[in-house]
């Protein structure tokens, strides 16, 4: 709606959007908490429509700056009651970035992820810089599943060395990539 067309808006029709709009302003600073700063209405976007006896729907969009100064749109809803001047059914939705119900969090791959696998594959790289290994070890209750770059898991742990026989054990910590789907071995890293 123009500025204009507000000015032109009967009384109980200003109301409505003034009450309705400070009602969302504060779910949005309820549900937002200090992430919803500076909330912005688009009069341009906002409809009145009466409904039944004395209730007003309006809906509109508008905007808040995040706490990291992002702008995040959204759209809202409310029933005003032009009697009681109470307003009530308020919902916003923010319709920028990702909808959480699109967000998938990381699951571990538990079926294609091989501890064993990943423990030959570092023992091999250790025995490499260490031609004379004398022992490895690791520790089971150390290992960690998560997500890496492209999808793919990261498992993760810690294990003990013996350089050569007879030398002291020196702490290290592995890592081993496996590709989603087929659990292949794609990346190891050790440090000692």
């Amino acid at each position: 709606m123009s500025v204009a067309a507000h000015a032109a808006l009967p009384a109980d029709g200003v109301k409505a959007a003034e009450s309705c709009e400070a009602s969302v302003t504060d779910t949005i600073k309820e549900m937002r908490g200090r992430d919803a700063q500076e909330v912005q209405f688009s009069k341009d976007k906002r409809s009145l429509l009466p409904t039944t006896g004395e209730e007003t729907d309006v809906k509109g969009a508008g905007r808040y700056r995040t706490a990291s100064g992002a702008s995040m749109p959204f759209t809202y809803g409310c029933a005003y009651n032009a009697k009681t001047g109470a307003t009530s059914g308020i919902v916003f939705r923010d319709a920028g970035g990702p909808k959480a119900s699109e967000e998938k969090p990381w699951q571990p791959d538990l079926v294609n992820v091989s501890p064993e696998a990943c423990e030959a594959a570092v023992a091999s790289a250790l025995k490499s810089k260490h031609p004379r290994v004398g022992r490895i070890a690791f520790g089971s209750d150390s290992r960690q599943l998560r997500p890496a770059p492209s999808g793919r898991s990261s498992l993760e742990g810690i294990g003990a060395l013996e350089r050569a026989p007879g030398m002291n054990l020196v702490q290290f910590s592995y890592r081993c990539e496996f590709e989603p789907g087929n659990g292949k071995l794609v990346a190891v890293q050790t440090i000692e």
